[in-house]
């Protein structure tokens, strides 16, 4: 059996952020931090708070992030909320189909197809 190494938060973070095609910089932007501090976390454990928000970014749970589990995202019902996709849209929140990432041509596609009133 070979030994691997713990992934460390940042590790795992900055893993995510690479499938997901974004740098970390803009995980940053799109969580409202400031600039380095997911680099932070290599030193210090982030507020619980900060580390919610990159992993609603990420569209991952905080115990795949924190190394508690290897699922990304946990499906229980506890754990469900409902997104309102016009939001989800809007607010440049991370859409994915069949794990990859939405596109924004073709988040724009999906707003309009469901915004066309009914015929």
């Amino acid at each position: 059996m070979e030994w691997y190494p713990t992934m460390t938060l940042f590790d795992r973070t900055k893993e995510v952020a690479n499938i997901r095609k974004l740098s970390i910089a803009e995980v940053e932007n799109k969580a409202g931090l400031s600039e380095k501090s997911v680099y932070n976390w290599k030193r210090s454990n982030p507020k619980a708070e900060n580390l919610e928000k990159v992993a609603d970014v990420l569209n991952v749970s905080t115990d795949y992030l924190l190394g508690r589990t290897d699922e990304m995202n946990l499906s229980t019902t506890d754990s469900q909320k409902e997104v309102d996709i016009k939001d989800a849209l809007e607010h440049d929140i991370m859409l994915a189909f069949d794990g990859k990432p939405i596109s924004d041509k073709y988040k724009r596609i999906i707003l309009e197809l469901l915004s066309e009133e009914d015929d």
